[in-house]
């Protein structure tokens, strides 16, 4: 219960403290392309039930691909580099964590393709929110870089990056706390 009234006064406040900055990114994606500001997709979450992620949207409407990308993706925008490049476009994920779907800390939601697929591992994994940070956030910050090198940018991440996303998510769920949760939160502002 600590944990969700902390997650639901700090998103609270955080909304409140990057409203001007959220106003100016969605006047920006919305001058930068056609479509919605918002991108909302499906993901599993504690529990394995369904909710709609919310994103800045980076990527033009209409155009589609696999749910991953890698570096170079023409489906990115411009902008949506820019903003996938500092994180920015997870901000309206503070939204999800507000609504009891999302905890600041915790593994990041999967779409659920991939749930599906390594049922077993998310049995332990969605007994917690998932979060919009986590170890794996930080490990795998620059996602898109090693999926551009791969002949099949989704194969190598099912392969190779997600089951070590996996791990992360399940050595989180067992050894979780509050101080843990606190120093991957200073920890993901030092690499943005």
């Amino acid at each position: 219960m600590g944990k969700r009234i902390f997650d639901c006064v700090c998103a609270s406040l955080g909304l409140i403290v990057v409203s001007p900055l959220l106003l100016l990114f969605a006047i920006a994606v919305k001058l930068s392309s056609q479509g919605p500001v918002f991108f909302r997709q499906e993901r599993i979450g504690k529990d394995f039930r369904a909710f709609e992620i919310i994103k800045f949207r980076t990527m033009h409407e209409g155009m589609d691909g696999p749910p991953i990308t890698a570096r170079g993706d023409r489906r990115v925008t411009a902008f949506g580099r820019f903003l996938r490049r500092t994180k920015m476009d997870e901000l309206p994920q503070l939204w999800n964590v507000v609504k009891g779907e999302m905890s600041l800390v915790g593994p990041r939601p999967e779409v659920r393709k991939y749930v599906e697929r390594f049922r077993e591992d998310y049995e332990e994994i969605l007994e917690v929110r998932p979060g919009i940070t986590d170890e794996a956030s930080i490990t795998f910050r620059r996602e898109d870089a090693l999926l551009a090198s791969a002949a099949d940018p989704e194969e190598k991440y099912v392969i190779d990056i997600l089951p070590k996303k996996i791990a992360m998510a399940k050595d989180y769920v067992r050894y979780r706390s509050f101080a843990g949760d606190f120093a991957l939160i200073l920890r993901t502002i030092a690499h943005l």
